[in-house]
């Protein structure tokens, strides 16, 4: 079944409340996805630098650390939330940070970008928002997803968002009848994956259609012709913000925008909590149509 929000802050008056906003949402999602929950913030990036997110396996963030800087130099730090690793690096230095942390059997990157971080894990999704903190957070806009396994086993790896691109990822609510064959051509062109979901190849697509220079909104189109199934997908970059739905559109979907937000939910109860929603627009996205918002 499982539950999505997002929200995409127009100005800069909501941004010290977008954890706490995100949190209260994904909450009220609990019963559309009870086994595991993860979350993607867009907060301020640091010029020059950026952010891999790491997920520790039976070792201790200290050691990552030291073993980061003798590989990577001086310049990196890091914040332990929970079970995550957020490490900040020079930039020039990304691509030696991925072959490192890729080498680590007990490291997953979980994302890459400027701006973003990403957390995921197994349990209640309000447990899960506690642990990383998610209420204190701030930023520009989130996305988060609640799930409820029904094709695969419960895994923090199975969890939602997918991120295959920096400063990009994707939550999903549905199933896409295609994914295996995708999979397979996408892993021609070099992609690697690093579950089973067919979220991941949704993720996967958009990055390796990003990467040919559509933007988030006409990859989106592009997924029309290409990814078959019933779904809804809502998505996040450095600067965007998006949500598509299938041509049937099976799955529930609600959104709102006012003068200082753009948010869905699975849904409408996931939106009573923003402010001033009593006098947003209120509408069900339509199917086939995407639904894009930049902010620069």
């Amino acid at each position: 079944m499982c539950g999505i929000v997002g929200l995409f802050l127009k100005g800069k008056r909501l941004e010290s409340e977008l954890g706490a906003l995100v949190a209260a949402m994904l909450e009220t999602m609990s019963e559309r996805g009870p086994d595991s929950a993860g979350f993607a913030v867009f907060g301020e990036g640091e010029d020059g630098r950026v952010k891999l997110t790491l997920r520790l396996v039976d070792v201790d963030a200290d050691s990552v650390l030291a073993d980061a800087a003798g590989v990577l130099g001086c310049g990196v730090c890091g914040q332990m939330r929970e079970t995550h690793l957020v490490l900040s690096i020079p930039a020039e230095e990304e691509v030696k940070a991925r072959f490192w942390a890729e080498g680590r059997p007990d490291l997953v990157l979980v994302g890459v970008g400027n701006r973003m971080e990403l957390y995921k894990e197994v349990g209640a999704p309000a447990d899960v928002a506690r642990r990383f903190g998610l209420q204190a957070m701030s930023g520009t806009h989130a996305i988060g997803h609640t799930r409820m396994a029904t094709e695969s086993a419960v895994t923090t790896a199975g969890a939602h968002p997918f991120s295959t691109g920096k400063d990009q990822c994707l939550v999903h609510n549905g199933s896409l009848s295609n994914h295996n064959d995708l999979r397979r051509r996408l892993r021609r062109g070099g992609m690697r994956f690093e579950t089973e979901n067919d979220s991941e190849v949704a993720a996967a697509y958009l990055t390796s259609r990003m990467a040919g220079g559509l933007s988030l909104g006409q990859a989106l189109e592009a997924g029309l012709g290409e990814l078959d199934g019933f779904y809804t997908f809502v998505c996040g970059t450095a600067g965007g913000f998006a949500v598509l739905r299938d041509p049937i559109s099976c799955k529930p979907a609600v959104m709102a925008e006012t003068d200082d937000y753009v948010a869905f939910g699975s849904e409408y109860r996931a939106l009573v909590p923003l402010p001033d929603i009593e006098s947003a627009r209120v509408f069900e996205p339509e199917p086939a149509h995407v639904y894009a918002w930049e902010r620069h």
